[in-house]
């Protein structure tokens, strides 16, 4: 595979960013990865498993001489870091992120960078509950999609010189406008983040008077709740602060939804019932038959890289 990018800096070296660390040197596409991480602990494990070439105690030394930099930072992160790295970045890179919400990145790190660089927001639509530098694997993002939201004006050979990347690394690209992307990601990952979160907390409530049978005796429906409750907090504590309105749209129209099908229960309504969880099974066989999942029986899921999406 090509050399696509001479140094690549990870400013943040967690599962995405250790994934693509392993991804890029798997296929030969970087031909040096700088890494940074804010924790001095994080940046010793990734001097000990190799996962960078170099690793800098600060973002602005690891993105000097760079000509593609990926944010791989919590959302509320990204103006502080692009404030640092801002006058340090060399003429004519690129700089990615890999943040779940667009709008309100785009507005914390654009102002923040230099006229000559290139900034092209993205979101890897992949994900598992683990976090860390020894948590990625270079598999991660096989036909898994990876949202980009160019801004206008974008230099076309420096979207498809990153795309080509992405590509290589395994992802379907695809390229949507920032607000659209922050609507469809409330629908198909915040909001059914934040309703995991919070039938979680019921659970545990419950599970306080009942010596732990919710736990004890959880089934595949509450274990894979639990799942995507282990997602790291402060990601889904910035992802709701910062795409909270649509969130909330999506959170008003679930309500109704809820109420819909409480009074079908409650009026014995089984017809209603019965095609609503027809029409809703529909969309389980079209996940399936896009390749972003399988109908492989799940009891009780083996050590597997099955990707939550984020």
């Amino acid at each position: 595979m090509t050399v696509l990018y001479k140094r690549v800096a990870l400013i943040g070296l967690g599962l995405i960013a250790s994934s693509m660390a392993h991804a890029m040197r798997a296929q030969g596409l970087a031909g040096e990865i700088v890494g940074h991480a804010k924790s001095a602990e994080t940046r010793d494990i990734a001097l000990e498993i190799g996962l960078c070439d170099r690793v800098c105690t600060t973002a602005a030394e690891a993105v000097q001489g760079a000509d593609l930099v990926v944010l791989a930072v919590p959302v509320g992160a990204m103006a502080e870091i692009a404030g640092e790295i801002g006058p340090r970045i060399a003429k004519g890179a690129t700089v990615t992120d890999v943040g779940s919400v667009k709008r309100a990145v785009i507005a914390a790190v654009a102002p923040l960078l230099p006229a000559h660089v290139t900034f092209i927001p993205g979101h890897p639509m992949a994900g598992t509950e683990y976090s860390g530098p020894r948590s990625g694997f270079a598999t991660l993002f096989q036909n898994r999609w990876w949202l980009l939201t160019p801004l206008p004006g974008t230099d076309p050979a420096r979207l498809e010189r990153l795309r080509g990347l992405l590509t290589a690394i395994g992802a379907r690209v695809d390229t949507m406008d920032a607000d659209h992307h922050d609507l469809v990601l409330a629908v198909v990952s915040h909001t059914p983040h934040l309703i995991a979160y919070t039938m979680v907390g019921v659970a545990d409530h419950l599970a306080q008077v009942s010596n732990s049978e919710v736990i004890q005796y959880s089934a595949t429906g509450f274990r894979d709740f639990t799942r995507i409750a282990a997602s790291d907090p402060t990601m889904w504590r910035d992802v709701f602060l910062t795409n909270k309105d649509a969130v909330l749209d999506v959170l008003g129209r679930f309500t109704e939804e809820l109420f819909v099908l409480q009074r079908a229960i409650r009026m014995g309504d089984g017809d209603l019932l019965h095609a609503y969880f027809t029409r809703t099974r529909a969309i389980r066989r079209g996940i399936i038959e896009a390749g972003q999942d399988t109908s492989a029986p799940d009891f009780g899921r083996v050590a597997s890289t099955k990707s939550t999406g984020s």
